[in-house]
């Protein structure tokens, strides 16, 4: 989903900007209802390219990613500093502790896989790679991963100048170029930081491009749940929803989104 922009991210890193990485919490139900999935093909792979079941969702959220994972087979354990977030995964199903992966002790257990989906870019690069290989087994797996989402060209434009005006210098207006570019720069920062930790092999990318339609009702639904929106005032985030309800109307009512899933991988060497 859109986050930062590039050229808001290069000037700072966006996993110390706390107060946003933690923000998803305050409409947790909503961020597991509108939130998008993520392809089977993905998962299919990570899982095949990992010596066992075992998995470590790191920033699991309300596990999403996780249930995936769970009906492939897996074991899944998560990690998230929100509890509000945490406890919505739990009612799905999932064991998850409360922490910052940074701060996260793996008390001596070990995995195959440790996975972050739409989370990597909230962990510092080589602090999270490092304790991800202390907890992976020789051959083990970190796969992190982005849904970069892209709105058909007339209604970016359209629901970009909606976020202008409605706050002009508003700091995460994610339609004012392809939002792919932000998630090639977090995929690079990421493949950095795994080469600077160490214990890796060389860090591979991998794509998985897949469409959804999406009705009005179901975007405006998932609007608040993006990185920063839920620090907007109530009026403000009433305003920018109306807006882009009219420029989706306008244009038919619904729209299908085109989404390329973008990894970044390396196996843990013996």
């Amino acid at each position: 989903m859109p986050t930062i922009p590039p050229e808001q991210a290069r000037p700072f890193e966006t996993h110390r900007q706390r107060q946003v990485a933690e923000s998803f919490g305050s409409d947790a139900g909503r961020y597991d209802r509108a939130r998008p999935s993520y392809p089977g093909a993905l998962v299919d792979r990570i899982v095949a390219a990992s010596p066992g079941r075992d998995v470590l969702d790191v920033g699991c959220g309300t596990g999403i990613a996780a249930r995936l994972f769970q009906a492939a087979g897996c074991r899944v354990l998560g990690v998230d500093p929100d509890e509000r977030m945490a406890s919505v995964a739990r009612q799905a199903g999932l064991e998850a502790e409360v922490t910052t992966f940074e701060d996260w002790d793996g008390a001596g257990r070990e995995f195959d896989a440790v996975i972050a989906a739409q989370a990597w870019h909230w962990v510092d690069p080589v602090a999270g790679a490092a304790n991800a290989a202390r907890v992976l087994r020789p051959g083990g797996r970190l796969a992190v991963f982005w849904n970069a989402a892209q709105l058909p060209p007339e209604l970016a434009a359209a629901c970009a100048e909606v976020y202008r005006a409605v706050q002009p210098g508003l700091p995460f207006n994610p339609w004012t170029r392809p939002v792919l570019e932000a998630y090639q720069f977090m995929c690079g920062k990421a493949a950095d930081g795994i080469r600077e930790a160490g214990g890796f092999g060389e860090p591979a990318r991998w794509r998985f491009d897949w469409d959804r339609a999406y009705t009005r009702d179901e975007w405006l639904d998932q609007v608040p749940t993006m990185g920063g929106h839920a620090q907007l005032q109530p009026a403000k985030l009433a305003e920018l929803l109306a807006g882009l309800g009219a420029a989706i109307d306008a244009l038919g009512g619904g729209f299908t989104m085109n989404y390329a899933t973008v990894a970044v991988t390396a196996a843990r060497t013996p």
